[in-house]
This record gives structure tokens, sequence and C-alpha cells, in this order.
């Protein structure tokens, strides 16, 4: 008899499944844009419609934290029992497990800071050009 094949993604079909309501859909820019830093929190999901940057079955389900970020990827530690791995994962296959109400919070008050030395800069501007 022959030897049944172990590939990467055997035995995965209902771990890597999106639910009903999501087939077919991409991520929305919302989830993908999320300002990951170093030392976050975050839970390892598959979004099977995205091949590129997808983690093992085995890690997926876990809690990893960002050690830092690589071009579009993230770089997360797991720790498997004793072992501690470094995967690189794409925002896509990745979610927060931090609440974004903080970094919201956070851009619209450095927007607000922006808007204000604008219009500083505008005054002072248009007090030159009068002269």
């Amino acid at each position: 008899m022959v030897k049944p094949s172990r590939g990467l993604r055997h035995r995965s079909r209902k771990i890597m499944k999106k639910k009903i309501r999501d087939r077919g859909s991409i991520p929305p820019l919302s989830s993908i844009t999320i300002d990951y830093r170093p030392g976050d929190k975050v839970y390892i999901t598959v979004n099977p419609a995205i091949h590129n940057g997808m983690p093992h079955r085995r890690y997926i389900g876990r809690v990893g934290t960002v050690i830092g970020i690589k071009n579009k990827a993230l770089i997360v530690e797991v720790s498997i029992g004793s072992k501690t791995k470094k995967l690189f994962l794409l925002p896509e296959h990745v979610k927060p497990a931090f609440n974004l109400t903080e970094r919201i919070e956070e851009v619209l008050s450095r927007l607000k800071e922006l808007s204000n030395v604008r219009k500083e800069q505008r005054k002072t501007l248009l007090s030159i050009l009068r002269k």
C-alpha cells in the first residue's frame, strides 16, 4: 500500500474554513491598517482567501506577542510548550487582543494637534504676506 500524503495543509479543512457569511470576502482595510507595535498581544487567525503569509495549522488559535515589523509582515513570537517560535505573518492573519479604542483616541488626538499646528502656520504666513 502507498502511504497517504502528509502535506502542509492535511487535516485542515475545518480549521481553515470561513464562516458562511464571510465567504468570498477580502479583509476590510480597517483590519489591515491597525497599527501594531512591539509588545502587543495578537490572536493568530487564518484568512484562507489570502495564501501569502499564512501560518501553519498548529499555530491557529494561539496568542502571540508582536516582536517587530518586517516590510508588510509582523514578527510574532508564539510559545508552544517549552519552545518559542518566531512567525512572519501578514496582518490579514492576525486579530488584535488589545483594546482598539485607545489607539483610535491617540490617532484622533494627533490629528487635532496637527490641525492646530497648521492653523498657527497659516496665520503666521498670512501675517507675513500682508506686510
